[in-house]
């Protein structure tokens, strides 16, 4: 039996005087694949931040199980201009990962250094280790960005529409790798995306927001649900 790793409840969220999202409750076990799905300004990006603990609910709670920490939760979020342009070379910013897991340590551990290099290579940017990430293209950064993503965690991923920018090529790439990363590990992912087809294909739950929870559950019962057939014919 998988543990639940982590349980939201009834939690709202929003900015200033206005209501992004209310009454949000689910809960994921490890392993699970969810994808966020829903219209813009559904308050995807809104639930992910709360998520990955920059935005605290003004209602509810969300809980994490004894077996997982923030320290366990690595997290990508939408790249900024500022972002893309940072002068910092690949090897740098993989690295900058395992300060997540250092604790209070001021300096990277022979264990850090191996952690990086086995993640670069995986996602096959270990050849452009010193290259400078500023100059790489944005399939090639998304890549440099899991791997510093996956030195930050050990149980679960949240990712915010880690394929925005990105041609169609490089977008079925970016997804097979992160399915790869969900079935190797049984890493739990939390993704926003909009593409539901590729998120069905991907995914064994959905979590389909506008407002409040519209649909949550397997993906094989949103393919047959209301909710999931407007939404995918649309």
């Amino acid at each position: 039996m998988k543990d639940t790793l982590i349980r939201c409840k009834d939690i709202t969220l929003g900015y200033e005087n206005m209501t992004v999202l209310e009454h949000v409750s689910f809960e994921l076990k490890e392993g699970d694949y969810l994808c966020v799905v829903g219209e813009n300004g559904a308050g995807k990006s809104t639930l992910i931040k709360c998520l990955a603990g920059l935005k605290k609910p003004t209602e509810g709670e969300v809980e994490f199980s004894d077996s997982i920490s923030r320290r366990d939760v690595g997290y990508l979020p939408q790249q900024t201009a500022i972002q893309r342009d940072f002068p910092a070379s690949v090897r740098e910013v993989v690295m900058s990962g395992c300060l997540n897991n250092s604790r209070l340590l001021p300096f990277y551990t022979k264990a850090d250094r191996e952690r990086a290099a086995r993640h670069m290579t995986e996602l096959g940017i270990d050849t452009m280790a010193e290259k400078s990430y500023r100059e790489l293209s944005g399939g090639q950064q998304q890549r440099v960005l899991l791997a510093r993503a996956l030195c930050a965690s050990s149980k679960m991923l949240i990712l915010d529409e880690p394929v925005t920018g990105l041609d169609p090529i490089v977008t079925g790439e970016i997804y097979s790798i992160i399915k790869q990363i969900n079935k190797k590990y049984g890493m739990t992912i939390i993704m926003v995306s909009h593409d539901v087809k590729t998120a069905v294909n991907s995914a064994n739950k959905i979590l389909h927001l506008k407002r409040s929870v519209q649909f949550f559950g397997s993906t094989q019962d949103y393919v047959k649900s209301s909710t999931g057939r407007e939404f995918i014919g649309g």
